[in-house]
C-alpha cells in the first residue's frame, strides 16, 4: 500500500518531505513486525542488537563503548541495556585483567542459545520476500546509504 493510503493524506511539501514521512512510517512498521519475535524471548530490539554485537565479538569480550559505537540506535543507553542482560543471565560482566578501570562484557552460553533459536525461528527476509526481490533490496539499501551521505 502506498504511503498516501497508509496515512490517509496526500499533503506533502515535495518528494523529500514525502520520503521522510515514508521512512518514519516504515521504521515503525518494521519495529512492530519484529517486536513479537523479540518479545517471545523476553527481549527488546536494543537488547537483541547488543546480543548480536556480542556474538560477533565472541569469544573476545567487548566494552560498553564498543557496543555503543556499533549499536543501530545511537540514542540507546548501552550500560543500562547490558545491566538488564546481565540480570537475565544472557551476558556476563567482569573486570579487565589489563586495565582495572575497564569492564569486559561477554555473551553467555544462554545468550548464544537464545540467538541460535531466534536464527532458526525467524529469517529477516520473511518480512520482505513477497514485497522485494533481492535486487530491489540491494538497490534500496544503496539508496539509504546514499541518503545518509
Amino acid at each position: 500500500m502506498r504511503i498516501e493510503e497508509e496515512i490517509q493524506s496526500t499533503k506533502f511539501e515535495d518528494n523529500l518531505h514525502k520520503v521522510v514521512i515514508n521512512l518514519t512510517y516504515t521504521y515503525g512498521w518494521l519495529n512492530n513486525s519484529l517486536r513479537c519475535h523479540f518479545e517471545k524471548h523476553n527481549l527488546t530490539s536494543q537488547q537483541f542488537n547488543v546480543l548480536r554485537i556480542l556474538r560477533g565479538q565472541y569469544p573476545k569480550p567487548a566494552t560498553v563503548n564498543m557496543i555503543k559505537e556499533r549499536m543501530l540506535d545511537k540514542m540507546s543507553d548501552a550500560s543500562r541495556i547490558v545491566d538488564r542482560l546481565v540480570q537475565k543471565g544472557l551476558v556476563s560482566r567482569c573486570t579487565n585483567n589489563k586495565d582495572r578501570r575497564a569492564v569486559d562484557i561477554r555473551i553467555s552460553d544462554v545468550g548464544l542459545d537464545i540467538l541460535s533459536k531466534m536464527d532458526i525461528e525467524f529469517k529477516t527476509k520473511e518480512i520482505f520476500k513477497n514485497n522485494l526481490t533481492e535486487e530491489e533490496a540491494g538497490a534500496l539499501s544503496d539508496l539509504l546509504d546514499k541518503l545518509r551521505g
